[in-house]
């Protein structure tokens, strides 16, 4: 009874009215006696997290969890590119003509993802990588650059899922939830734009890094909810990793790909 309860109040899409009286009830003083059932249901791997079970005063103060100081480790070697998120990599490709990116046998534009025509040539033929966040996953991003924010601006107002089925089913998902992103200018000189996908709260992403310069694995931003990161990467900046073959199961830090 608690499993689908749980899966239908955070996986399934929302309205306004819902989703406003679900946000309201996860910051409530009385979320936090769901703590310990949700942490079952979805196996939570309590030895790594920053506090215990009983010290969360609410769910969203336990969904927007930290961790333990060493849980998670980045890859050092400066010409790579680490996931931001632990995920799951659901699809990876190459942008094609036109701007759009194939996911799941369903088109989606850049141009609509982005809003911004002028940024959109320098990822056309470039590589694209989406990470699924579920409920039970930790839920804040990390850099998967060093490297400087040159933009950042915050598009769309309604949040659908984005789980495989919202990819697969839903409309325009990617492109047309509520989204931050961030493009940054790495070391190796290329662009990446970090697109943040809300999934079922509008404004449930909060960016937290402070200034323009951004150190790979450090913390930029999270989740309240299960949701989704696409990065986008310039045209001739990036090689993904070959034994990467989807879906994908990753944690932050760990090496994805190559600078070009």
């Amino acid at each position: 009874m608690i499993q689908p309860l749980y899966r239908f109040m955070i996986e399934l899409t929302n309205g306004r009215w819902t989703s406003g009286i679900l946000k309201k009830f996860a910051r409530s003083k009385v979320s936090r006696y769901f703590v310990p059932s949700f942490a079952r249901v979805y196996q939570i791997n309590e030895s790594e997290m920053e506090k215990s079970l009983a010290q969360y005063s609410t769910l969203h103060d336990f969904f927007t969890r930290k961790l333990k100081e060493g849980a998670r480790n980045s890859d050092q070697n400066p010409e790579s590119i680490i996931s931001p998120v632990d995920a799951v990599i659901e699809d990876l490709g190459l942008i094609e003509p036109g701007h759009v990116i194939t996911v799941k046998g369903k088109e989606y534009s850049i141009r609509e993802m982005l809003g911004n025509e002028k940024k959109l040539e320098k990822y056309s033929g470039g590589h694209y990588m989406i990470f699924y966040l579920s409920p039970s996953h930790y839920h804040r991003i990390h850099s998967p650059v060093s490297g400087t924010v040159v933009d950042q601006w915050t598009l769309g107002k309604k949040s659908y899922p984005v789980n495989k089925y919202g990819l697969k089913y839903g409309k325009n998902a990617l492109s047309g939830n509520y989204r931050t992103i961030t493009e940054v200018k790495h070391s190796g000189g290329g662009f990446v734009s970090i697109v943040k996908v809300g999934a079922m709260f509008v404004n449930s992403i909060e960016v937290i890094h402070e200034g323009e310069e951004l150190v790979k694995g450090n913390e930029m931003a999270y989740f309240s909810f299960g949701s989704t990161v696409v990065l986008l990467f310039e045209k001739d900046s990036f090689q993904p990793l070959s034994t990467i073959r989807v879906p994908f199961d990753v944690k932050v830090g760990e090496k994805i790909g190559t600078m070009l």
